[in-house]
């Protein structure tokens, strides 16, 4: 199968609008409609929820979304190049898809959603990582999205699913475990995208937890969690020095030895840290 509905194949598409991937926006082009299906099938059911998806460029995975019954797509794209190709799209699905060319940094997309929502995006690789510490750190939770369905290069999808003891194991995983149920749910080799990127690709799918695992202040625990693993080399003694002159007691207070170090150190362990520093949580 070559095409999931009735708009051309993607090469076709992006033979006709001259949609070379640019480097300088992290541009990847995933185009084979049976894959862009596949990951919107692994967002769930979307028939009742309002999607967003950043960095659709010529549309691929937002017609994966639609032909899979996505009940409305929010599609925010930086390249005008990509918006002739889009608006095709949209007229293949009446009032289903609306695109918005920005900076996904800086557009607030909740003005144009309404609830249920649910992301889905093959992410811009130069922006992935900060788009996904910002929907992990909100200042309520729950968050505005039920599930984050997102593609990544593989080394980062590593570090959000990451256990303690193991080298990928850092502030990433601690953010996306302490709210979310994170997991990897499909990996890609290079050879699927146009141009092939220099590293695999892996979809991960978070789902928002209804509050956090272990009682903490956000604020506080990331400040730790920074802190800790900026010199994750270091005893958390010596680490974490500049949160607290008292540090040493806190850590006992915690269970955690003064002399483990940060990537041997779990969740629920550093949640307890937050929580001997700040005790009004």
């Amino acid at each position: 199968m070559t095409t999931i509905d009735s708009l051309p194949p993607l090469r076709e598409v992006i033979a006709d609008h001259q949609l070379s991937a640019r480097k300088s926006l992290g541009q990847n082009f995933l185009l084979d409609l049976n894959l862009t299906a596949k990951i919107a099938r692994l967002a769930g059911d979307l028939s009742d929820c309002d999607v967003l998806e950043i960095g659709p460029g010529p549309g691929g995975l937002t017609r994966g979304l639609l032909a899979e019954g996505a009940r409305r797509v929010l599609a925010v794209e930086k390249d005008a190049r990509c918006l002739p190709a889009l608006a095709q799209v949209a007229a293949a699905y009446p009032n289903r898809l609306q695109v918005i060319e920005g900076d996904a940094l800086e557009i607030n997309p909740l003005e144009h959603l309404t609830p249920p929502i649910r992301v889905t995006a093959n992410l811009p690789y130069n922006i992935g990582t900060e788009l996904l510490v910002r929907w992990l750190t909100p200042k309520q939770w729950p968050p505005f999205w039920q599930s984050l369905t997102l593609m990544f290069q593989r080394e980062v999808a590593e570090r959000i699913v990451a256990q303690p003891g193991t080298k990928k194991y850092g502030r990433l995983a601690l953010l996306a475990q302490w709210r979310a149920e994170p997991h990897i749910v499909m990996s890609l080799p290079p050879g699927a995208f146009t141009p092939p990127p220099k590293v695999s690709s892996a979809v991960v799918h978070l789902t928002a937890l209804p509050e956090p695992r272990f009682p903490a202040d956000a604020g506080t625990l990331n400040q730790v969690v920074a802190a800790a693993f900026n010199q994750r080399r270091k005893m958390l003694r010596s680490a974490l020095k500049s949160v607290s002159p008292d540090i040493e007691d806190h850590l006992k207070a915690a269970g955690i030895p003064p002399t483990e170090r940060a990537e041997q150190v779990g969740l629920e362990a550093f949640c307890a840290l937050a929580r001997s520093l700040n005790p009004g949580t």
